[in-house]
């Protein structure tokens, strides 16, 4: 029982990633056919953030009345049903509408899968969870791809997308009973058995804003070196656009990589332990980008990702330790919102920074981020 729901929870997370990186794949498709600026992408993005960050604050709400399993297949559900809604879409503001239920239904699985697995299964497999995220994100664009090469329009893609999800859908409904099964180590209680803290109260337990604002910190350098990797080995490196789309894949090669090894080693090292470790990846990575010698972007940007792979799974499973199992769920899903505003605000400040001074600045701001998250990281293990 333990295995087949744990095998479950691996595809629940590919499943999360697999329409994480469609619309960058299908943009360029997309935007000639729906006959809008190609900067047209961002909007939709937004309201995808924008959801994202309401459903993980109402995370805990919703898990409490619920159940994990619930909210995993009816979050699964809807996605799968905005996914749909994108392939039938004929103009842009249909997409817009179905980009609606597309961030709110991610937003709540994320969050409560994430704490599923940090109360009931060893930091290891949250690492090894998180690679099959970038699994589905690296799985995502290749069926994408794999539609246009074969002559089918971008919709399709987005179809097939969503009858995978609508499959898993079906596959977590059945699945309900597992989760009152025993967990890991530990007897999986129904997350029921209390009252949801409301935002403030969340906000006022010790260490909550710290571990916010770490997170904000980490998914900012995430997302920027997502957004902005190619743009800086073009204009600061000298690598054409087409050679610098390759190189960028350095840094998700880095991060997948990363987290499949973080699982091994977590067996090792305590969670503070190895995100001390992936903070310390990530400086090395920034100093080399900032050597004069025609490798460091490229050598730079692998160990970020490296650096990346550890933070983010540990931090999400250390917090039923430093917060207590009774609030993890409600700390996690203020996390999650402070990670989506992250990746929805950092992004677009480096791009003024690029816009108004320079792309080479890109470690710099690597780096502010880091110090700040270090700090943050720092203060909330004093506190807890």
């Amino acid at each position: 029982m333990i295995h087949l729901l744990l095998a479950v929870i691996y595809l629940s997370f590919i499943s999360l990633g697999l329409p994480d990186s469609l619309l960058g794949a299908a943009w360029p498709k997309m935007y000639l056919e729906f006959g809008v600026p190609v900067s047209s992408a961002g909007i939709i993005s937004m309201i995808i953030s924008m959801g994202t960050i309401i459903s993980s604050l109402q995370s805990d709400r919703l898990t409490k009345k619920l159940g994990t399993g619930r909210v995993t297949a009816i979050s699964v559900g809807i996605t799968a049903a905005a996914l749909f809604g994108f392939s039938i879409s004929g103009s842009f503001w249909m997409l817009c509408l179905w980009a609606i239920p597309y961030g709110l239904g991610a937003g709540s699985v994320d969050a409560s899968l994430n704490n599923y697995v940090a109360l009931h299964y060893a930091s290891r497999h949250m690492s090894w969870l998180h690679c099959m995220w970038g699994l589905g994100t690296s799985l995502g664009p290749y069926i994408m791809g794999y539609v246009l090469t074969g002559g089918q329009r971008w919709n399709m893609g987005y179809r097939y997308i969503s009858c995978l999800q609508f499959m898993l859908t079906a596959i977590l409904v059945c699945s309900l009973p597992l989760w009152k099964k025993v967990g890991g180590n530990a007897q999986v209680q129904e997350e029921a058995s209390s009252e949801p803290l409301p935002l403030k109260k969340i906000l006022s337990i010790s260490g909550a804003k710290e571990v916010m604002l770490a997170f904000f910190c980490y998914c900012g350098i995430e997302q920027t070196a997502i957004l902005w990797a190619s743009s800086y080995l073009v204009f600061h490196s000298g690598f054409s656009a087409e050679k610098a789309a390759g190189l960028a894949a350095l840094f998700f090669i880095g991060i997948t990589v990363g987290r499949a090894l973080s699982g091994f080693i977590t067996m090792k090292l305590s969670d503070p332990q190895m995100i001390r470790m992936g903070q310390a990846i990530i400086l090395a990575g920034i100093l080399i980008m900032l050597l004069p010698v025609g490798f460091g972007s490229q050598a730079g940007l692998l160990m970020i990702g490296l650096g990346c792979a550890p933070i983010y799974p540990c931090i999400i499973h250390s917090t039923p330790d430093h917060f207590g199992a009774d609030k993890s769920q409600a700390v996690i899903g203020v996390q999650m919102a402070s990670a989506y505003m992250g990746s929805l605000l950092m992004p677009p400040v480096f791009g003024l920074i690029a816009q108004n001074l320079s792309t080479s600045l890109l470690p710099m701001f690597f780096l502010l981020l880091l110090i700040l998250m270090v700090f943050m990281h720092e203060k909330l293990l004093r506190l807890t």
